[in-house]
């Protein structure tokens, strides 16, 4: 009955409000209540008593946005419909079958202007954060993302916020995902500011995993870890903390620690005894294990996606041995060539699959491949086969490390079965001889994108195994097509491997083809050697790196610098870009490296 109710108000309250809007005059609303009222109600009486009601709620744009509410009549009294009859034999004589919100026509208004008078309304603060919640949802719902934006910066422009509704929470994220997906960075760092200076507790725990998700995102896990930090002082006991805690702690290579920090949560908050069953049983689990707990917890919560997934996961457990390639020597280099039966797997994946490579980016398709995941996901699952195809395995790693490469609990899962299976291809090539597996020839770029995906997609969540496969392929690429030598001495210096980072730096310094990853190989050699205790070197290094770009000892050695404009300009050599890309990279490891700012700040100030 209740529902019945509802969808009866919805079509009512809609007819009201396209009458009202002829003049804004209630003789108006009167007479469609008493004509086109009962076809809606199937009951004269209730339209009549029902259309005072909605009248006083609703805004009037002649008055400013106002309502103009009318007095509640005694029961003795003329009834407010103007029927002449005293109330008690006439509205007052109807029950209404449920509840009318007192937001109702605002929701709906809202719903429906357009324009200066949508602007207008906003501006006018009068609307009810109810009716600004719903109506912007549904706007999101309905791909309105300008006007959803519009709406939803009202609800959370209020300065009381201790009276937004519990139900908000939705709300701000939609308007967070906006702000990402339109490029309104500034405005969604002030909202998300805002919230933790000033929200209600219950949206302050998912402003904080927010805004730790875009610093992890982005590398940058000083900003990260220094967000963790407030919300410890502001939400001492939220649940949320255990989470975002075991993320950052993924994050920056801490696996036990990560553990042992879950453990402690657990302890802690399950003696409080005022957590859910959900709850508590979550938190049991990170303890328990927190990279496999919040791996599943990202597939359940992609919704469509999550049963295909899962089946991929299976799928990953339980592949068969990969079958050998056409791989041989060719004027002393090695090649690999694509089989027929390799070309028709290929074409039945792509038959599915929407994106095609693009041959002249590292990790790049020409289109969203996700957006079509739904079919390609059980279809790649019914279809094993396909991955004793390279090309198929080059689209999927590149595909996974777009979606899941900064996540470095999905490494075990998705990117470490895939390596397996690349790593006895270049088993294969290795055992051919020392000729090496250079970009251009043949299809060998298929083998060895694949393999930077996968590099990259491990880096975060298997470093080892990402620095060894990086390894592997600089023994067969020579060149460097891929300009791992960067990437594996990040991963030395995070090892503590100095003197392994030193050696490669140097390498590699020694004969550059191209200015591009130049920084971190200049940067990476100083802080090596500083860690190696050869302080006058270190400064020579320094001078080196400072030339080639002034920007990155001063951003390393700043706390809260403004971040670099274009994102677009982040390998220009010499640029603030490149810079601040290397800071977000590898600035935790100068400041967890025991003096190495200071240093570095004291050779700037020289």
């Amino acid at each position: 009955m209740l529902a019945v109710w509802v969808e009866q108000l919805l079509g009512f309250a809609s007819g009201a409000l396209k009458a009202i809007r002829e003049d804004e005059r209630y003789p108006t609303l009167m007479a469609w209540a008493r004509e086109e009222g009962p076809k809606l109600t199937g009951d004269p009486a209730l339209a009549q008593a029902l259309a005072p009601e909605l009248w006083s709620q609703t805004p009037l744009a002649r008055l400013d946005f106002a309502s103009e509410a009318l007095a509640r009549p005694g029961r003795n009294e003329p009834c407010w419909c103007d029927s002449g009859r005293k109330t008690k034999h006439c509205c007052g004589a109807v029950t209404l079958p449920g509840e009318v919100p007192g937001h109702l026509m605002w929701m709906l208004s809202l719903r429906d202007w357009k324009g200066e008078t949508l602007k207008a309304a906003l501006a006018s603060g009068r609307a009810p954060a109810q009716a600004l919640l719903e109506a912007g949802l549904i706007a999101a719902e309905s791909g309105q993302r300008g006007r959803a934006q519009q709406i939803l910066e009202s609800l959370f422009e209020t300065a009381d916020w201790a009276r937004l509704p519990e139900q908000a929470e939705p709300a701000f994220e939609i308007l967070v995902d906006l702000y990402q997906e339109r490029g309104f960075h500034r405005k969604r760092e002030a909202l998300l500011d805002a919230v933790l200076d000033r929200g209600p507790l219950f949206l302050r725990g998912v402003a904080l995993e927010r805004l730790c998700l875009l610093h992890l995102d982005n590398d940058d896990l000083d900003s990260a870890r220094a967000a963790f930090v407030r919300a410890q002082q502001a939400l001492p006991d939220s649940p949320t903390l255990a989470y975002i805690e075991a993320m950052l702690l993924l994050h920056e290579g801490h696996e036990e620690e990560a553990r042992e920090r879950s453990r402690f949560w657990f302890r802690r908050l399950s003696r409080q005894g005022d957590l859910d069953p959900d709850q508590l049983q979550f938190l049991a689990d990170l303890a328990d294990n927190p990279g496999a707990t919040l791996a599943e917890q990202l597939l359940n919560a992609e919704e469509d996606l999550a049963e295909p997934l899962v089946a991929f996961q299976a799928l990953l457990e339980s592949l068969p041995t990969a079958p050998c390639l056409d791989l041989r020597v060719e004027e002393g280099q090695l090649a690999y060539h694509r089989s027929a039966r390799e070309d028709t797997l290929y074409a039945a994946f792509r038959a599915v699959f929407p994106a095609e490579v693009e041959n002249e980016a590292p990790l790049g398709f020409d289109a969203d491949p996700w957006t079509e995941a739904g079919e390609w996901l059980p279809a790649l699952c019914a279809h094993p086969e396909w991955l004793d195809s390279p090309a198929v395995m080059q689209s999927l790693s590149l595909a996974m490390t777009s979606r899941f490469g900064s996540l470095p609990w999905m490494a075990p899962s998705l990117f470490e079965p895939l390596a397996g299976r690349l790593e006895r291809w270049l088993d294969q090539a290795r055992q051919l001889g020392q000729a090496s597996l250079t970009w251009e020839v043949a299809d060998n770029a298929v083998l060895l994108r694949t393999g930077l995906a996968l590099v990259v997609g491990m880096e975060r969540g298997a470093r080892q195994r990402s620095r060894r496969l990086a390894e592997r392929l600089l023994e067969l690429d020579d060149r460097d097509s891929l300009g791992l030598r960067e990437l594996v001495l990040d991963q030395l210096l995070r090892e503590g491997r100095d003197a392994e980072a030193l050696a490669l730096s140097e390498s590699a310094l020694s004969s550059p083809s191209e200015e591009e990853g130049l920084l971190g190989l200049l940067m990476g050699r100083v802080l090596a050697l500083y860690r190696l205790e050869r302080g006058e070197e270190a400064a020579d290094a320094l001078r080196e790196a400072h030339r080639h770009n002034p920007h990155a000892p001063a951003l390393l050695c700043a706390d809260n610098p403004r971040p670099a404009g274009s994102a677009d300009s982040a390998s220009a050599p010499g640029s603030r870009a490149e810079a601040w890309q290397y800071r977000t990279l590898m600035r935790d490891q100068w400041r967890t490296t025991p003096g190495a700012l200071e240093w570095l700040a004291a050779r700037l100030n020289a």
